[in-house]
């Protein structure tokens, strides 16, 4: 969500926060800010927009001066996107100043007894009521900063990553977390504050995260110090080596960070399978798995909990576990799943999916899976994010940094990690023959080229692209395996060009959806030569004869549904199991040329974020 970047050190802070905001784009946002501490006084710029509008704003007040600062962008939760609502903000007093990513979620009764005390508001958001909070828990009872906006923080319901500037205290900065997350990067008498370390990994590879419940006390040439916020206890600070470089967070010569990714996943999958997969001596390695392989073998069913795009790997995965693996599966919208009072059993074993490792929803889902007795395994590609600490065990994906909002190498990665841990059960099972076995072991390590070959239709895709980039509406089909890649690439075109597309089930199309196949209808099939391709041919006969236009991901060679079909992309032959990999590329490849075409913003779609870190 928000992007939150801070700097105290003996450098200009100024450049350093508005590359860092830059960097923080991919999160989503609809205004931006910055404050800066000249040695006398804060400046202050903020404005409804991009980062790029912040920077023309910030040069005509003159907003550049000063070695602390903190620069955020907005995703609007309290109050529209204006100049106004935008932070940082500042208490009445004009001494303190906030950043804020979260939800206060008891801001309304805070804010009534702040008025009856004399605090006045300029904004509708809730970090105006946060920041004043501070300042009358400071006032009233004479506390130093950091002991404020400990004692506030108690009395606040919701979510936050914060970080706090007091101009009495001009060399010291508090920042604190509880749900959304916050890294702070370690230099040479310098420090860097940002919700993560994209924006500091040029000045130092060493950042601290923190916790939950959890508040650090940053002051130049002082040690830094965090305690709990519940109980006042300190914390030794675990400093992390960064395996981020520079390079990972760059586009490198493309137009877009999402085409990069969707480029990059031929590497990503090998790095995801890299050192888990032994084809030589048909050995999975996979140290989560094994050190937790009795929990999954006695397990009575499996629960994937995910949002979006991971609740899509989800349900490629349950189409994976309970055929090589014969265990039961249910695959749960995360947000559905916490408030619904659900069965959770000893014996089930509960899979956590999440890109970011941050999803507010998930994170919550996990938590009440723990308590119920239930084996928690994370999958995520963040390296020490929420969820990799909240859960029990787990695996990273090892896709590197997406940076574009619409999720691409995630999902085939996810879905590798999966497939990897399913394979691994079959074999402990015997629920897979050996030669079946050893022949998905062989084909995963083909996938990374097969990758690569279906990349080479993006020429098709283009075309493609062209001929419909002005339609308003689109279907998505597909049968068994690939029904989540339907509903994946309608997700990806609904994401990033705003047509409205809807996926399902091919054989659901005549219980109700085939009522809207017109001329001006495109319907995207996938329909690889594989089991049930009659019946899909079948559904492709369907819509020809109701006028729909029809454009097919279809195995190389194919005929009989490219004599049906107005456009067909063509793919390389692979194995139902282990197709999505492969038939979700042209997918991406054709969202991305449509919303090109369409002049929108591809890798930051309007009203979305990377990581919904609130409910």
């Amino acid at each position: 969500m928000c992007g939150i970047v801070g700097y105290i050190g003996h450098k200009e802070a100024y450049p350093i926060i508005i590359k860092g905001l830059k960097r923080l784009e991919y999160r989503g946002y609809d205004s931006a800010g910055v404050v800066l501490y000249d040695g006398n006084d804060l400046k202050l710029s903020k404005t409804k927009g991009k980062v790029s509008d912040l920077e023309e704003r910030a040069k005509q007040e003159g907003t550049s001066a000063g070695t602390i600062g903190m620069g955020h962008t907005r995703w609007a939760t309290h109050g529209v996107p204006n100049d106004v609502n935008s932070h940082p903000h500042f208490s009445n007093s004009g001494e303190l100043v906030i950043i804020h990513n979260g939800i206060i979620e008891n801001y309304e009764p805070l804010k009534k007894e702040l008025i009856k005390r004399g605090y006045n508001f300029k904004s509708d958001t809730d970090t105006e009521v946060l920041v004043n909070l501070i300042e009358d828990v400071q006032k009233k009872d004479n506390l130093k900063l950091g002991k404020a906006v400990q004692v506030a923080l108690n009395q606040v319901v919701g979510a936050y990553a914060i970080v706090v500037f007091d101009k009495k205290k001009p060399n010291e900065l508090v920042a604190a977390r509880l749900g959304s997350p916050l890294a702070i990067g370690v230099g040479e008498d310098e420090f860097f504050i940002a919700s993560d370390a994209s924006p500091f990994i040029e000045y130092t590879s060493n950042a601290i995260y923190l916790e939950d419940e959890e508040m650090a006390v940053i002051r130049l040439g002082k040690e830094l110090k965090i305690r709990k916020i519940k109980d006042d206890s300190l914390v030794d600070p675990y400093i992390q080596e960064l395996q981020m470089n520079l390079e990972q967070i760059e586009k490198n010569g493309y137009d877009h960070f999402m085409l990069k990714e969707i480029y990059e996943q031929p590497n990503v999958i090998k790095d995801t399978y890299r050192g888990r997969l032994h084809t030589d001596t048909g050995m999975i390695k996979m140290a989560g798995v094994e050190d937790n392989l009795q929990k999954f073998l006695n397990a009575n069913r499996i629960l994937i909990v995910a949002c979006g795009t991971s609740w899509h790997a989800g349900l490629v995965a349950e189409y994976i576990f309970e055929e090589f693996a014969r265990i039961p599966v249910e695959v749960e919208y995360a947000s559905e799943f916490r408030y619904r009072n659900p069965i959770i059993n000893k014996d089930d074993v509960v899979i956590a999916i999440s890109q970011s490792g941050e999803t507010a929803d998930t994170l919550a889902a996990i938590k009440m899976a723990k308590e119920n007795g239930a084996f928690v395994f994370g999958v995520c590609n963040v390296v020490g994010s929420s969820i990799s600490r909240e859960t029990h065990a787990g695996a990273y994906t090892h896709a590197g940094p997406e940076i574009g909002v619409a999720s691409t190498k995630a999902f085939t990665t996810q879905i590798t990690v999966l497939t990897l841990i399913a394979l691994r059960l079959a074999n402990a099972k015997g629920t897979l023959t050996k030669s079946d076995y050893f022949r998905y072991l062989q084909e995963m390590e083909l996938i990374p080229q097969k990758v690569e070959e279906a990349l080479q239709t993006n020429d098709v895709a283009q075309k493609v692209a062209a001929a419909y980039k002005d339609a308003s509406n689109c279907l998505y089909l597909g049968r068994g395996y690939n029904f989540p890649v339907a509903l994946e690439g309608a997700l990806k075109l609904k994401e990033i060009s705003y047509i409205h597309a809807e996926g399902y089930p091919a054989a659901e199309m005549k219980h109700g959806p085939i009522a809207l196949i017109d001329e001006q209808m495109p319907v995207v099939v996938v329909a690889p030569k594989q089991e049930h391709y009659d019946k899909i041919v079948s559904n492709i006969q369907e819509i020809k004869s109701r006028s729909g236009k029809i454009i097919a991901v279809v195995t190389k060679g194919d005929t009989q549904v490219k004599d049906l079909a107005d456009h067909v992309i063509e793919i390389p032959e692979v194995s139902d199991a282990l197709s999505p990999l492969v038939t979700t590329i042209p997918l991406q490849l054709l969202s991305y040329h449509i919303a090109v075409m369409r002049g929108c913003n591809v890798d930051q779609p309007r009203n979305l974020a990377k990581s919904v870190t609130v409910e």
